[in-house]
């Protein structure tokens, strides 16, 4: 089986955001699960993006969706531990967004998992994918370099 092998690129960090797993976070191996993990790593991006004063729902007129994810695990995480999700997003290619994220326990700093999501912004009038608006691109680099 070949393994995802997800490079994150801590240069590109925009946000970092504190989370803990919640027993609801839990599944039936007592770690967590697959399920909870995508929710967090939702909730770091939103967090992420609130910070710099965007939202998935209007990137300068766009909504954006999820069009992938992949998800590499390096070790488990089990309630109450405390993490720390690390958003990093590349300078935009083409149309679509790609987001990184790396989820860390926040007392050992070991690597729980890594992720990339491509978000595709739509064009409201067509429904097709649009280029990502360079107000969006400036206020990424901006938080990359500051």
């Amino acid at each position: 089986m070949e393994r995802v092998k997800l490079d994150f690129p801590a240069e590109a960090i925009i946000h970092r955001h504190p989370l803990t797993v919640r027993v609801t976070d839990m599944n039936y191996g007592r770690h967590l699960g697959h399920d909870a993990l995508v929710s967090l790593l939702h909730e770091a991006r939103i967090q992420a993006f609130a910070a710099l004063d965007l939202q998935e729902w209007d990137m300068h007129g766009h909504p954006s969706v999820v069009a992938d994810l992949a998800v590499q695990y390096q070790s488990e995480a089990r309630w109450p531990d405390a993490l720390i999700i690390e958003t990093a997003v590349p300078e935009p290619q083409g149309k679509a967004l790609t987001i990184y994220q790396r989820i860390c326990k926040r007392d050992t700093q070991q690597l729980v998992a890594t992720a990339r999501v491509n978000q595709l912004l739509i064009d409201l009038a067509t429904g097709r994918p649009a280029e990502v608006p360079v107000q969006v691109k400036q206020v990424l680099a901006d938080a990359r370099n500051g």
